[in-house]
């Protein structure tokens, strides 16, 4: 059978990062009170002629020549973003374009924080159907881009960047010791909109909008419902939890990471965490957190990897595969 195996991963930040005290300069804050909180430290912010797809592109590029692949070898984008270029044409096409990428598929997904693992199981679908050859699923964002800078409860959470994987085709004897997706478990409850929105769009307000969230209710859905896919992936695959060699989330907020790991009885040292550095880069957050673990040697080639989100919408899912 067919699997879709990553062959190269890639990360891009923009240069400028904001502390905790750089915040506190015109945010009623303090390094104190987020760290407390939230576990984070510093976030990069584009800067304002950096748009998204420019980090999408660059983290693209170094994927590709991870899995010694070039753009000529592509067939299929998909970019996973809450904060397009444009309203449209979607963001995958003007990556394809910026990167010199063959006449293909290119489109963008929507799920908020989840929408990397939404695009992994999109593009894991194509590849097993024979209908692409060289994927790149990217998640990336410019969150700063749709901060309401006094509100503190929100603004502070938030920073920005791009992850890239290259999935290709490789066969496998369809057991758990095959290389590639294993097994996924996407979930939406739109009734739960109210509790993380942003609050325009082109056919309400004609605005861009700002995002709103009721902190202490995420939260608490967060924990269980994460957990609830992350034990739903896990079957489908075929595997128990103790097979996992590294959990990935998305960096939404340390505590929600220590809950989920703790609701789930995983060790914290099985888990990768970027929020520190990263702050919440929403679709984004997986594939840096993925790209940071191979980069220091963490995570090597044939582990077991599971990774985990919840965004807006509410949307949430879990995907496995082995490296």
């Amino acid at each position: 059978m067919l699997r879709s195996v990553v062959t190269g991963v890639g990360a891009a930040l923009p240069p400028d990062i904001v502390t905790n005290d750089d915040l506190a300069k015109f945010v009623d804050t303090s390094d104190a009170w987020i760290v407390e909180r939230t576990g984070i430290h510093a976030r990069h912010r584009a800067a304002a002629d950096m748009p998204t797809s420019d980090l999408a592109t660059s983290a693209a590029r170094q994927a590709l020549a991870v899995a010694g692949r070039s753009a000529a070898d592509v067939d299929l984008i998909i970019i996973a973003t809450t904060t397009p270029d444009l309203t449209f044409p979607a963001t995958a096409a003007i990556v394809q374009r910026k990167l010199g990428a063959p006449v293909g598929i290119a489109f963008d997904v929507q799920a908020v924080c989840s929408g990397f693992v939404y695009a992994m199981a999109v593009a894991d679908n194509f590849i097993v159907r024979g209908m692409a050859k060289c994927a790149l699923v990217i998640g990336a964002e410019t969150m700063t881009r749709l901060m309401d800078w006094t509100d503190r409860g929100t603004c502070v959470l938030f920073g920005d960047g791009a992850g890239a994987v290259v999935l290709e085709p490789m066969s496998g004897e369809g057991t758990t010791a095959d290389r590639g997706i294993l097994g996924f478990a996407l979930r939406a409850d739109g009734t739960k909109q109210d509790l993380l929105y942003v609050d325009g769009g082109p056919s309400t307000t004609g605005t861009v909008g700002k995002l709103r969230m009721q902190g202490n209710q995420v939260f608490r859905h967060a924990v269980v419902n994460i957990s609830e896919a992350v034990i739903a992936a896990a079957e489908q695959a075929g595997i128990t939890l103790s097979q996992v060699d590294w959990f990935i989330p998305h960096q939404a907020n340390q505590r929600i990471l220590d809950g989920v790991a703790r609701r789930l009885g995983i060790n914290a040292d099985r888990v990768i965490s970027t929020v520190a550095e990263h702050a919440n880069t929403s679709a984004a957050s997986i594939p840096l957190a993925l790209a940071c673990g191979v980069a220091d040697g963490r995570i090597k080639p044939g582990q077991m990897l599971l990774m985990e989100a919840m965004g807006g919408g509410l949307t949430w899912g879990a995907v496995v595969l082995r490296l």
